[in-house]
């Protein structure tokens, strides 16, 4: 037996960028090593393991020190799109599924990644032909949140850009999770979103998300507004939509269930739980920035509006709930900002951050910087949520 570990140093695995594809091959032909699908990371491969062959097939089968290693006996497999940090797989590979491919695009994302599961996701998904990705059961795509968020489109509107599917640069990347439900024709997928692509552009985008899915490629979908809120102590609403491919599930649009609330038995963990008594003073506001959310709330306040900065009294009671935490959290940490006594308020860790999405920090690696790991979070799915959602998807795939 060999770890995981060890086959990267022997390979000069970290040495890798992870802005190339040569590292996904390599870590997709060990994640599948022992499927049919693995000549189609066999060219890549060669080169790297021509010299090395005789000894991994020795030492196999692979240790996988990762703290989200494969199933060793899965029931289903899924691919994973726009994958971020692994939200959707954590759920779901929990569940006993596989992860027989994964695309991210941002390189930093990609290396979370890794540290976690042990495989390095393919780039940019407009260059994946689709034919190539291995066979699956359930298509699983958080795809691009920026075009039809509240905040992309007033950021893209003062830049006189487009947005939602007339964005060239980011809308139609909808298009190509259409490509591949089209080419491998799965039995399910989950989608997830921003909340306000249901009603973006007087509800056009999400009536041309609709007719692609039900109209073109013939599944049988729904959708709900889910509020992460119900899992963790973050109002986090987002769409989900799930579908099922009818030549292989008969099932109707109503018997599509998407939870809105956990089963009772869930283990609720507030925010007096994950908040820290004692944290580093780097997590403290600047005097600055301090002024200058002050100066931006007042502003609004007699605009008439609710914007600026939310502020969490220290200690929160038990029912607090957080505002939603989103990428641009690194720059000031606008959006939830912990009182403190006889100072400045101060932001959140990563480890708090993390948990407000249902993270484990104790388990969970983030191997980057704070600024690229609070963009990272706040990108990324509440999991329990998802992880909700997903056991209903597979009592019916079953």
């Amino acid at each position: 037996m060999i770890k995981y570990s060890d086959i990267k140093e022997d390979l000069g695995l970290d040495k890798l960028k992870y802005f190339e594809n040569d590292e996904a091959v390599i870590t997709h032909y060990l994640q599948n090593i022992n499927e049919p699908t693995q000549h189609l990371y066999k060219p890549i491969t060669k080169k790297y393991f021509q010299v090395k062959e005789k000894y991994f097939q020795e030492r196999l089968p692979i240790k996988w020190d990762v703290p989200f290693p494969p199933p060793t006996n899965p029931k289903f497999k899924f691919i994973d799109l726009f994958a971020g940090i692994g939200g959707f797989r954590i759920a779901f590979q929990e569940l006993g599924g596989q992860c027989v491919f994964s695309s991210e695009i941002d390189p930093f994302a990609k290396k979370t990644y890794e540290k976690n599961f042990g495989e390095v996701p393919f780039g940019d998904i407009t260059k994946i032909v689709e034919k190539d990705i291995p066979d699956f059961d359930i298509l699983l795509a958080g795809f691009p949140c920026q075009p039809f968020s509240l905040a992309g489109v007033s950021k893209k509107n003062s830049l006189g850009r487009e947005h939602g599917f007339k964005d060239k640069t980011q809308g139609t990347l909808f298009f190509d999770i259409k490509k591949i439900l089209k080419e491998k024709k799965p039995t399910a997928f989950f989608l997830e979103n921003v909340k306000n692509l249901l009603t973006h552009d007087n509800h056009k985008t999400f009536e041309v998300i609709r007719e692609t899915l039900e109209d073109d490629l013939g599944y049988v979908i729904n959708w709900k507004i889910i509020d992460g809120a119900k899992w963790v102590p973050q109002h986090r609403e987002r769409i989900f939509i799930v579908g099922y491919n009818p030549k292989k599930i008969k099932i109707s649009k109503q018997e599509i269930i998407i939870p809105s609330k956990p089963r009772s038995n869930f283990k609720y963990k507030t925010l007096p739980e994950i908040l820290g008594d004692e944290v580093d003073s780097k997590y403290t506001v600047g005097p600055g920035t301090w002024d200058t959310l002050k100066r931006h709330k007042e502003h609004h306040a007699k605009m008439g509006n609710g914007f600026g900065y939310g502020l969490i009294d220290y200690p929160p009671d038990s029912e607090t709930m957080t505002r939603t935490i989103s990428a641009r959290y690194h720059k000031d940490g606008a959006e939830v900002l912990i009182k403190q006594k006889n100072n400045r308020p101060r932001k959140l860790t990563v480890e708090e951050a993390l948990q407000l999405q249902g993270y484990d920090p104790r388990k969970f690696i983030m191997p980057v910087s704070d600024t690229q790991a609070y963009r990272q979070i706040g990108n990324s799915v509440v999991v329990p949520a998802i992880k909700e959602t997903a056991k209903e998807i597979i009592k019916i795939i079953k």
